[in-house]
């Protein structure tokens, strides 16, 4: 004989962690639509937010920073911090820095990365970190980590394939928890 079972909960009622990953993928196909991502994406943060991107070279992990910057309405023009490793973009309009880091050269955690003080920087701007897999993860147990992957296959019509991007944001922590990623994708 057979135990009664009752139905499976609907997943919108079962409780969800404060901690529990959010996220959203998005297909990108140009870089213009990448900046405009990264102006969308500036008006969900706020001072203290640790932003990680990871992405083979030429993903587009700059021109998403680029949009960021437009959208934070940053000084100067974002262009790579490779060779310097980290650049501070003060606001223009009483909003948030940008701190934009390229990890990309330091060899590993977060002792390298005590010398650029992002902990001193974080409360006060927006940091992103290019390359920051394994290295930044310590500052924040709050980020938002974006993967951004090269689409191959086939090609929609008026984009150009070697154009074609996935993106995919995930928040991670508290602060991301009611964060209406969605509002990227309008």
């Amino acid at each position: 004989m057979e135990a009664p079972h009752s139905p499976a909960p609907d997943a919108a009622d079962l409780p969800v962690a404060p901690d529990a990953p959010s996220g959203l993928a998005v297909t990108i196909g140009s870089p213009e639509r990448m900046r405009e991502l990264g102006r969308r994406l500036a008006a969900l943060l706020r001072p203290g937010d640790l932003v990680m991107l990871t992405g083979e070279l030429g993903a587009g992990k700059t021109t998403l920073t680029r949009g960021l910057g437009e959208g934070l309405g940053v000084r100067g023009a974002v262009t790579s911090p490779t060779f310097v490793i980290a650049r501070v973009h003060p606001s223009l309009v009483d909003g948030p820095a940008l701190v934009h880091v390229d990890a990309y050269r330091l060899g590993g955690g977060l002792d390298e990365m005590e010398d650029l003080d992002l902990d001193v920087s974080l409360p006060d701007s927006v940091v992103v970190v290019e390359w920051g897999d394994g290295k930044v993860e310590e500052l924040s147990d709050d980020r938002l980590h974006v993967v951004i992957h090269r689409v191959v296959g086939t090609v929609d019509a008026g984009t150009d394939d070697d154009d074609r991007r996935t993106v995919t944001l995930t928040g991670l922590g508290g602060r991301w928890a009611d964060a209406d990623l969605l509002s990227l994708t309008d």
